[in-house]
Order: structure tokens, then C-alpha cells, then sequence
């Protein structure tokens, strides 16, 4: 006598447990609709939006050294170390002046509107060469800004 091991089926029952052959499409659907509204709200925020007016800042200022050295690039491409001017090649030595040598201490630059964003790298590619790598740039306060 063996035991037969296997599904047996009761008597009288023909199928109790039906297997159901639909797919449940509703969590697909809501995932589907999750992923829409996420595309939706991130979309705009990954577009770049050019109307750039960069001179007016509203950050907090910073403290301000006592005696700042202010490195000023005119509309017309002249350089100033605070009010007096200087030759783009003898920049390194006028900042040596200003700075007593010291390369760690910040140098604050301005630029007029009018002058380019080559212009004003090329000036900042000069602080650089010379041995100065802090440079603030300066900004109207975005309150006082016409």
C-alpha cells in the first residue's frame, strides 16, 4: 500500500480556486501617473534661462577688511588699483605693493557693465598668474540696484 501523494480534488468540487488571468493594470497605472507629474514639475526647472543682468546681488554682505585692495576694470578696459591706475603689465608688481607681498589677502574686483565676460576673465587669468587665487567680486546690493 502506498501513499499517493499529489492534488487530490474533493468530491463535488469542481474548480473553488479559479486563477485569475487578468493583469491588475491600477498600480501600473498610478506609477505611470506618479512618473507624469514628477517630468511635469522637474521639467522647467531643468531649462536655462539666459536674461542674465549679473552686476545686483541681494547676498548678505560680507565683513569687509580694513583696508580692502580694490581692483577696478573700467568701461573703456583700464585697470585701477584703488584710485590709482595701472598697466596691465605691471600689474603683478602694483598688487605686490598693495598687498606688502601678502598673496593670501583677497583682492576685490570690480568690472563696469559694459565690460565683457572674456575681459574679465583675461584680468582675472592676470591676478591668477600673479600669485593671487582670492579674488571677491564686487556687486551693487540687489536693494539699491536701479
Amino acid at each position: 500500500m502506498g501513499v499517493r501523494l499529489g492534488a487530490r480534488r474533493r468530491q463535488g468540487a469542481e474548480d473553488d480556486l479559479a486563477v485569475a488571468h487578468e493583469i491588475n493594470v491600477t498600480p501600473f497605472i498610478d506609477v505611470m501617473l506618479v512618473l507624469l507629474i514628477i517630468f511635469m514639475v522637474a521639467a522647467p526647472l531643468a531649462t536655462v534661462d539666459l536674461g542674465v543682468d549679473l552686476p545686483a546681488s541681494t547676498a548678505a554682505p560680507q565683513p569687509r577688511p580694513d583696508k580692502p585692495v580694490y581692483l577696478t576694470v573700467q568701461s573703456d578696459l583700464t585697470l585701477a588699483i584703488g584710485e590709482s591706475p595701472v598697466a596691465r603689465d605691471a600689474l603683478d608688481a602694483a598688487l605686490q605693493g598693495a598687498t606688502n607681498g601678502n598673496k593670501d589677502e583677497r583682492i576685490f574686483l570690480r568690472a563696469d557693465k559694459a565690460v565683457s565676460y572674456g575681459e574679465l576673465m583675461a584680468v582675472m587669468n592676470l591676478l591668477r598668474n600673479a600669485g593671487y587665487l582670492k579674488i571677491a567680486l564686487v556687486g551693487l546690493d540687489g536693494r539699491d540696484a536701479p
